[in-house]
C-alpha cells in the first residue's frame, strides 16, 4: 500500500513558514539542493527542474502531491497553475474553488477520505507537501515523516502541525547532517 509521507522544511523552533507565510528565509544552500535533487528530485517544482539538470529525470519516491492552499499560493502568485506537472496535484481548500487548470484537482471537504481513496491506489507514495493544518489533519494517515531542519530560528510563524492535540509516535529511521548545518531526519510511524 503507498504511503503518506509529510516531507517539509522546518526551523528549529518547529516552524514551516513565517507568520505571513514567508519562506524566503530559509537558507537553502547547494549542499541542500544537491541532496534534493539526489533524493527527492520530484518535489522541485516543473519550471525549476530543466535548469537542474532535471527535465526527464523519473520520479522515485512520489507520483502525488497533496497540498493545502497556502502551500499552493505561492505558485499561483507566480503565474504559475501546475506548479507539479509531474504529479498528480491536489489542492486541499475550502475557499479555491475548482481550478481552471485541469492538472489541478481540488479538495473542498474531508481530506481524511481522500487521502484514503489515494492510498488505496497503486503507485508511488504521496507527497504531503503542507500546510500545517492539513497536516494535523491528516495525521491519522501520516505514515512517515521526512524533516528538512534548517539551522534558523523563526521566533514565530506556522506550525508544522497546526491542530488538536494528538500525541502520535514516529521511530527515527534515519538521520543526515549536512555540512551547512541543515540536517534531514526520517521517522516511520510506530505502530
Amino acid at each position: 500500500m503507498r504511503k503518506l509521507v509529510y516531507y517539509v522544511g522546518v526551523t528549529l523552533d518547529g516552524c514551516i513558514a513565517g507568520p505571513d507565510d514567508e519562506i524566503d528565509f530559509f537558507p537553502f544552500t547547494d549542499t541542500l539542493a544537491a541532496w534534493i535533487t539526489d533524493r527527492y528530485p520530484e518535489t522541485i517544482p516543473t519550471h525549476m527542474r530543466p535548469s537542474l539538470g532535471l527535465g526527464d529525470t523519473p520520479n522515485r519516491s512520489f507520483d502525488t502531491v497533496v497540498m493545502g492552499r497556502g502551500t499552493y499560493e505561492p505558485a499561483l502568485a507566480a503565474g504559475i497553475t501546475s506548479p507539479y506537472a509531474h504529479l498528480r496535484q491536489l489542492v486541499v481548500s475550502t475557499t479555491l474553488g475548482p481550478s481552471s487548470d485541469p492538472a489541478i484537482e481540488s479538495i473542498a471537504d474531508d481530506p481524511l477520505t481522500a487521502v484514503r481513496k489515494l492510498k488505496s491506489v497503486d503507485g508511488l507514495d504521496i507527497w504531503l507537501a503542507g500546510g500545517g493544518k492539513l497536516a494535523a489533519s491528516l495525521l491519522p494517515e501520516i505514515d512517515e515523516l521526512i524533516i528538512k531542519s534548517y539551522p534558523v530560528v523563526a521566533g514565530s510563524g506556522r506550525p508544522v502541525f497546526d491542530g488538536a492535540f494528538q500525541p502520535t509516535a514516529f521511530t527515527r529511521t534515519e538521520y543526515t547532517s549536512l555540512d551547512d548545518g541543515a540536517s534531514i531526519t526520517s521517522f516511520r510511524r510506530s505502530r
